[in-house]
């Protein structure tokens, strides 16, 4: 294990015995979500993965050090968001040699998550090509880490603000094997219908586990995107919903909202939209993901492939 992380005792001691660990993303937490859903949501994460039978791994940089593990207090830190900022992989060093403060996104969680020796990430929807991405080459960084970074990501698909198709063709371009947990569709984070089909998918945990287990014995360096559908008693109507997203473009374009400051402000406004349910339902898929996580770890765990 790298000496430049701190890895919480609870962590450290399940990876060098073995069992199995989650890692979980902080930018969700200090940006994602208003208080008090944040904290919300990281205690249901905490709890599901725990159900499952894993560890879960909360990762920032606090105080310039990569921290894996967060305790109670360091979360409630996080929570508050005050000094904390949207951190991606470009932004690790950056923080590391100021000493500063950075909540994680999906990449640079990936990549914090892989030095540490997690194999497996829960969160709830992955970055990816944003609409008009062709013209402004405006592409998240999770999917390149995506492609280049060997760890399984278990997501409520891409998030739905996004170019759906494109992100999903750039996957299939870099390698990047995106499997359904018992949908054969693409999930649209909110909505379970993106018309997007998928040609892998699998029924249980552990046949996700075979699934990457056999990925990485292959000597594939990349991750996997296993697509979790969000709960379907509050998963939205797919027409509702990109009527709400294109409100949202909208009022995005008018407040000259750009860079990595739109994804933030489009999910707020799609909750002030949907009069809370879209908040409501990003908690319950974090959870959902969260848990998934938790038992297919265990299952790699539980044939010492973790």
């Amino acid at each position: 294990m790298t000496t430049r992380l701190d890895v919480s005792d609870e962590v450290a001691g399940a990876l060098a015995a073995g069992r199995p660990v989650v890692a979980l993303e902080s930018t969700v937490i200090a940006q994602g979500l208003p208080r008090p859903h944040n904290l919300e949501a990281a205690r249901r994460m905490d709890a599901a993965v725990r159900e499952a039978g894993a560890v879960p791994a909360l990762i920032a940089v606090l105080g310039g050090r990569p921290t894996v593990g967060l305790g109670a207090a360091q979360l409630e830190r996080l929570a508050s968001g005050e000094g904390f900022v949207k951190a991606s992989r470009r932004d690790l060093a950056r923080l590391v040699a100021g000493g500063g403060n950075g909540a994680t996104t999906v990449a640079a969680t990936m990549a914090l998550a892989h030095q540490a020796g997690i194999r497996v990430f829960a969160t709830g929807g992955i970055g990816g090509v944003h609409r008009g991405g062709e013209a402004s080459l405006d592409i998240s960084a999770d999917v390149a880490e995506l492609a280049r970074t060997p760890v399984a990501v278990v997501a409520a698909g891409a998030k739905a603000v996004l170019d759906l198709p494109r992100t999903l063709e750039l996957l299939e371009t870099l390698g990047v094997p995106v499997v359904g947990y018992r949908t054969k569709e693409l999930p649209a984070f909110y909505t379970a219908e993106s018309g997007l089909a998928l040609e892998g998918c699998v029924e249980s945990a552990q046949a996700a586990a075979r699934l990457i287990r056999a990925h990485w014995a292959l000597g594939l360096a990349s991750g996997l995107l296993i697509a979790n559908p969000p709960p379907a008693d509050l998963a939205l109507p797919a027409g509702l919903l990109e009527d709400w997203i294109a409100e949202a473009l909208d009022q995005a374009a008018a407040a000259g909202v750009a860079g990595k400051a739109v994804t933030p402000f489009l999910l707020a406004r799609l909750a002030a939209l949907s009069g809370g349910r879209t908040l409501a339902l990003n908690v319950a898929l974090l959870e959902s993901n969260a848990r998934l996580a938790g038992t297919i770890a265990a299952a790699l765990a539980a044939e010492g492939a973790t």
